[in-house]
């Protein structure tokens, strides 16, 4: 499919444009996260030329920029909305106590029915609240195994594809001197991905056939039973305790060889292979095979209501959700696109063949219950809590039973 154009609004948006009507001058206050990893790379550079390619073509509309990191981006925005002033549109990690407290627009109130269709439906999906779709997906990545495979040659072995086989290959890993053959970080920095990875692996999850939390589901229970006997027990995980081991060392140290295998993202494909490292990546295994399903994760755009800027809030995210604008930004930060038409685009294009896997993953893929306005303070109580599951004297069950009633009254309360 040809690159989507900024259509301009269908008529259920020219009828009424809000506060400011969709005439005159208006400035649209926009707050981002910030994916780079220094101001080398900032998103900043990214939204600036976004906005100036945009104020060019859309005369009459100013967008004003602040990028925040990613440490801050999420309270800042509450504390923004708290004090009544929140922003036109926010760019952050969650959307659906905004859109309960009846703070955003509908998706339907800002775009063509042209872009809206053109969002991958599982992503739609997991952007609705209570059937209406609020949250726009802006980014999105699935979650791979990847291995050295310089240190499996070494080992003698091919890649796993059970649990089993993680656990002899971690085993052949250790006797050949390897400091962490499977890197577990249940530390306090993303732990959740972590657990979510290797739940869904055996056919659990954190959402239960109901629509309910099921974190304590006796599936979920025997898969950490299974990594505090098989892998921590063992000694396979390296010399940091999971729990208090975050994302970003166990990143940090495949890069520089010292891990046999490890759960990641696209990200860590492009820094490893610039430090020489040999990647191998598979889907994580499961009991008897491939897990049932990959793990996505996605990030959101959303419109507030407060300022009225409901038509100009429109143009802007019809333009930004363009083809161009949307690879744009993916390929900087080698994460995946949202949209049908730059999915396409991506997966024929052999600059973009690294990415295949991730991309072939996303239509499958389960994501955090975002549409739960309880999920923020249930994520918490996962990144508190799950290390202790699988230290010495720990108890899978009493763990997942304690972030289970924490996620229950969360969600109750709401």
């Amino acid at each position: 499919m040809a690159a989507v154009a900024a259509l301009g609004l269908t008529a259920v948006l020219a009828g009424c444009g809000g506060g400011s009507g969709g005439s005159g001058n208006v400035t649209l206050r926009l707050v981002a996260a910030d994916y780079g990893t220094s101001p080398a790379n900032s998103s900043k550079k990214y939204w600036d030329a976004l906005v100036k390619s945009f104020e060019a073509s859309h005369p009459g509309i100013k967008i004003d920029v602040s990028v925040y990191s990613w440490t801050d981006i999420d309270r800042e925005v509450a504390e923004m909305v708290k004090k009544g002033q929140a922003p036109d549109i926010a760019q952050i990690g969650s959307y659906a106590d905004y859109a309960k407290a009846g703070k955003l627009y509908r998706a339907d109130e800002l775009l063509s029915i042209r872009t809206q269709a053109n969002f991958l439906p599982r992503l739609t999906d997991v952007g609705r609240v209570n059937l209406t779709q609020y949250g726009l997906p802006f980014v999105a990545s699935t979650r791979l195994l990847f291995y050295n495979k310089d240190l499996f040659a070494e080992a003698g072995l091919t890649a796993p594809k059970t649990w089993d086989d993680i656990r002899d290959d971690a085993t052949a890993l250790k006797q050949h001197g390897v400091k962490y053959p499977f890197a577990l970080p249940l530390g306090p920095e993303e732990s959740q991905a972590e657990t979510m990875m290797w739940l869904l692996s055996r056919g659990g999850g954190y959402i239960d056939d109901s629509g309910s939390y099921g974190l304590d589901a006796a599936e979920n229970v025997e898969t950490f039973d299974w990594l505090k006997k098989n892998l921590v027990g063992k000694g396979l995980v390296g010399p940091v305790a999971p729990g208090s081991f975050d994302r970003a060392k166990a990143f940090e140290a495949f890069t520089h060889g010292d891990v046999g295998m490890l759960n990641g993202h696209p990200t860590l494909m492009r820094e490893a292979k610039k430090n020489g490292v040999s990647v191998g990546m598979v889907p994580l295994p499961g009991v008897d095979g491939p897990g049932r399903s990959p793990m996505g994760v996605a990030d959101w755009i959303m419109g507030f209501k407060q300022r009225g800027h409901r038509v100009q809030t429109g143009k802007f995210l019809e333009y930004l959700f363009t083809d161009k604008n949307v690879i744009d930004f993916v390929d900087a930060y080698d994460l995946l696109p949202v949209t049908s038409s730059a999915s396409a685009v991506m997966e024929s294009d052999t600059k973009h063949k690294p990415l295949r896997k991730f991309l072939a993953a996303l239509p499958d893929a389960e994501f955090y219950p975002y549409n739960k306005t309880s999920w923020a303070r249930t994520s918490e109580s996962i990144k508190e809590n799950i290390g202790k599951a699988v230290e010495p004297g720990g108890s899978p069950a009493t763990v997942l039973g304690r972030i289970a009633r924490e996620a229950a009254a969360a969600e109750a309360a709401k």
